[in-house]
């Protein structure tokens, strides 16, 4: 057995989000499985949240640990928390501006000092894996003398995009008084793009944004330093784009990174919700008939487009989990739906706050899924093949519909023009779920998954990248240590 001395130790810091903290949490114990000591570190806020979320949290403690379970088979994980610079009691969904402003200018001082606390615990600390999104892992990886490593939740092809800004810039797509319109072509790895299939980020005329300014400091600058960067996302469905950034620095395409044993979802707590249990209202629906619909952790709609959804799920006649978060409107509003919806829907419906996607789409009587495709939520739909219905909102999520319904052709759009329609997405849901489309959607996602299920397994490109990535990590922490 290794000994202690010798284990890599390796600090993990997640941005604060759910859809980031996630795959984070499954890369530390993928990695803590192949021997690696790991620190992980979450916000006090996140920490607040999944604790109060979990159906094993005991109110009376204060000193619950995420990771105590997974500790108990062997795994070697430590776990601490720090301040986002906010007080708990602060709403960070309802004051984002202002929250993503101290992440960006405020966060790394914290960072900093519990660095600076840990290193001189255990100087065998010899290991950054940050989250992408930050602009301060170059900073403290030189101070501490770590190597640096950088952790991209999103697609390869949503990292290319944000990583060659400046080609972008230089041929009127990007920051420009009147952008281009037409295609982009000249993206290495990227056939071509419709400027509207960019990042929200890309594409609004305001880059004075703090949104903006958060992408081009850590995407576009601070990346280019790390010494590492792992994706989460699958060589043999982005290979062109992949090999180019593999020409750029060591990339290393390691998804899907998820609970596929179902270890940690039954060993680590990593809801910032409590879960509605759904399985009794499931149990009694036929085989595929349920439309799941969610648009995650982040994602706001008007009241105008719940309504018009509400209403097309009514037309649709289809039985669906409709999970509606209390702010997803962007402020908390108990009176979000068409007067008399609800004894409409009567059992046909079920509304919730929040669930366990996982459980919820995995489930054999949920046959499609209304997504705002999330990255995350796009690789369990893959997975557990469930065919798509999209509508994105923002960020990475409009760049990842084009994968979905251009290139993989296993979803379709919710509505082709805006503003969404009733009637539309009724006939879109109705397409989705029992109409001709629906045999082409599933023929193509079983391929698809295939090449994912084939990527994971222990002659596959994604263990095999990992192994590499492992492999070159623990050459690279040698010659620092020298």
């Amino acid at each position: 057995m290794e000994d202690n001395q010798d284990k890599p130790h390796a600090i993990m810091v997640p941005c604060p989000f759910q859809g980031h903290i996630i795959p984070f949490i499954h890369l530390a114990i993928k990695l803590a499985s192949k021997g690696y000591i790991i620190t992980f570190i979450n916000t006090e806020k996140i920490h607040h949240q999944i604790t109060k979320s979990s159906p094993y949290h005991d109110p009376k403690t204060t000193q619950d640990d995420i990771f105590t379970e997974a500790r108990k088979s062997g795994l070697e994980i430590h776990y601490a928390t720090i301040s986002d610079g906010f007080p708990l009691g602060f709403d960070r969904s309802l004051n984002d501006d202002q929250f993503l402003h101290g992440l960006a200018h405020v966060f790394s001082a914290h960072v900093d000092d519990l660095f600076g606390k840990i290193v001189n615990k255990d100087s065998r600390i010899s290991c950054l894996i940050a989250d992408t999104f930050f602009g301060w892992p170059s900073m403290i990886a030189k101070k501490y003398n770590l190597v640096n490593v950088s952790f991209w939740t999103q697609p390869a092809l949503v990292f290319t995009l944000y990583y060659h800004m400046d080609l972008l810039k230089i041929n009127g797509h990007y920051d420009c008084h009147d952008n281009r319109e037409d295609a982009i072509d000249y993206i290495p790895g990227v056939e071509g793009i419709e400027p509207k299939d960019l990042p929200s980020y890309l594409q609004a005329p305001n880059t004075t944004t703090i949104e903006r300014r958060i992408v081009h400091k850590s995407v576009f600058e601070d990346v280019k330093k790390a010494d590492f960067v792992i994706c989460n996302a699958v060589e043999e469905l982005e290979p062109k784009t992949i090999s180019a950034l593999q020409e750029k620095q060591p990339f290393y395409p390691i998804g899907p990174i998820f609970a596929l044993n179902g270890f940690t979802m039954n060993t680590v707590a990593t809801s910032l919700w409590s879960e509605s249990d759904c399985t009794d209202w499931l149990q009694a629906k036929p085989h595929g008939s349920v439309l799941y619909v969610s648009f995650g952790s982040l994602a706001c709609c008007s009241r105008e487009e719940v309504a018009e959804i509400a209403h097309g799920l009514l037309l649709s006649e289809v039985s669906f989990i409709w999970v509606l978060r209390p702010d997803i409107m962007g402020s908390y509003d108990n009176d979000i739906f068409p007067v008399g919806f609800k004894d409409e829907i009567k059992d046909r419906g079920l509304v919730v706050p929040w669930s366990c996607q996982i459980s919820v789409i995995s489930h054999p009587t949920v046959g499609g899924f209304l997504t705002h495709c999330g990255w995350n939520s796009v690789l369990e739909s893959i997975w557990f093949n469930v065919p798509m219905l999209c509508y994105p909102v923002f960020t990475d999520q409009i760049t990842n519909r084009k994968l979905v319904v251009d290139d993989w052709k296993i979803g379709l759009n919710l509505c082709d023009r805006k503003p969404i329609r009733r009637d539309e997405i009724a006939e879109k849901i109705n397409r989705l779920m029992s109409g001709k489309s629906t045999n082409d959607l599933r023929k193509n996602m079983e391929q698809i998954k295939e090449k994912v299920e084939h990527a994971i397994s222990s002659v596959g490109s994604s263990e095999k990248n990992f192994n590499q990535f492992i492999g070159d990590l623990k050459v690279r922490i040698f010659k620092v240590a020298r």
